[in-house]
């Protein structure tokens, strides 16, 4: 169980990870003693904090464009602009920049100069939410470690936009237009370190096709997914976190095992159209099926062989290690049989 925890909690810092090894560094690699006088100049749009010289702030300001960036800048803060384009000559000289938030500007592809982005070789963190990108922005800097894209219209992912990006571990594209034609066989190649994959609020009726091995939290909600592919899960063995609430998955569009995945330890399933229980890992902790219309629950899923334990042993050390379960929103109707009774009073949470 101690393992298991410290499991969760390691997966749980993970996208926080990079941002704390930057700012450890930010001192020993950017010492404001070492800074010329020159590199103080703050561009008179923004806002340069003395005590965080690595900072530029110009979020807020009602800007239309990109000002030129100090060459000692780490974190540049645009958001909430006007801004159209990313062009290159405002980054000629920021060769140290890590963090980049562009969210709530108006930036469309056609405004993005190719090398603009790819030339900021240092740089792990892009933030491009809420703009007008109709695809994912391609070339990016292979040091690149966290792409946000949410709430745009990307509907396109232009072949071999990933290829280069083997150290990105987040890559989150929810609330756009993507069907399930954006997607090639290929699509995901070379997101050999892909972590954590954000695909909700899109448009898709397919599970995406040959996601990267790595893959450990997987969300997919709001979409309109009918079915899983058998042996799905083959190729994201790694696979913890697992989001499919609000989509249309039925007892027939599951794989012949389920949800039978030793590496899940956290599945939703809330909102679809599942009429019974499906098959789950021993190894899951949370379930979430409320608000489907299910009407029976067989007790050898959720509790097997568990309820023949005597009383004074510790049912969870021979019981499975489910300790979170939703089934509120069902179709389970009074009285519940005393069995699967026996069976919830195992779990630490129950809602029904």
């Amino acid at each position: 169980m101690v393992t298991t925890i410290c499991f969760l909690i390691w997966v749980s810092l993970i996208t926080d990870s990079v941002w704390t090894r930057s700012v450890r560094q930010a001192p020993e690699e950017n010492d404001p003693q070492y800074f010329t006088e020159d590199d103080f100049d703050c561009p008179r749009e923004c806002f340069c904090p003395p005590s965080f010289p690595t900072a530029l702030y110009c979020e807020n300001r009602g800007l239309r464009e990109i000002p030129a960036i100090p060459s000692r800048i780490w974190y540049l803060y645009l958001e909430n602009n006007l801004i159209e384009t990313i062009p290159e000559k405002p980054f000629e000289n920021a060769t140290q920049l890590r963090w980049i938030n562009l969210n709530k500007n108006k930036i469309t592809n056609y405004g993005i100069e190719k090398g603009a982005l790819s030339q900021l070789k240092k740089l792990l963190f892009l933030f491009l939410e809420d703009n007008e990108l109709e695809e994912v922005p391609s070339p990016l800097p292979r040091s690149l470690e966290q792409l946000q894209l949410a709430r745009n219209k990307v509907s396109r992912i232009p072949q071999g936009t990933f290829s280069n990006l083997e150290n990105l571990t987040l890559l989150d594209l929810q609330h756009n237009k993507l069907l399930d034609n954006a997607f090639q066989r290929d699509t995901f190649k070379g997101l050999k370190n892909l972590m954590q994959l954000n695909m909700a609020k899109n448009s898709l009726r397919n599970m995406p096709p040959r996601l990267p091995a790595n893959t450990m939290q997987l969300f997919l909600d709001n979409n309109s997914i009918e079915g899983i592919p058998e042996n799905y899960f083959n190729v994201i063995p790694k696979v913890a976190f697992l989001r499919l609430n609000h989509n249309k998955l039925s007892d027939a569009g599951l794989p012949s095992r389920g949800f039978d995945v030793s590496s899940i330890l956290e599945l939703q399933l809330s909102h679809n159209q599942l009429t019974k229980v499906p098959r789950i890992s021993a190894h899951l902790q949370h379930l979430h099926l409320d608000h489907n219309k299910i009407k029976n629950v067989n007790v050898s899923v959720i509790c097997p062989a568990s309820t023949t334990l005597p009383a004074e042993q510790d049912s969870f050390s021979y019981g499975p290690h489910l300790s979170y379960l939703r089934l509120d929103g069902n179709e389970i109707k009074p009285p519940i049989p005393m069995e699967l009774m026996t069976c919830f009073r195992l779990l630490q949470a129950v809602i029904i």
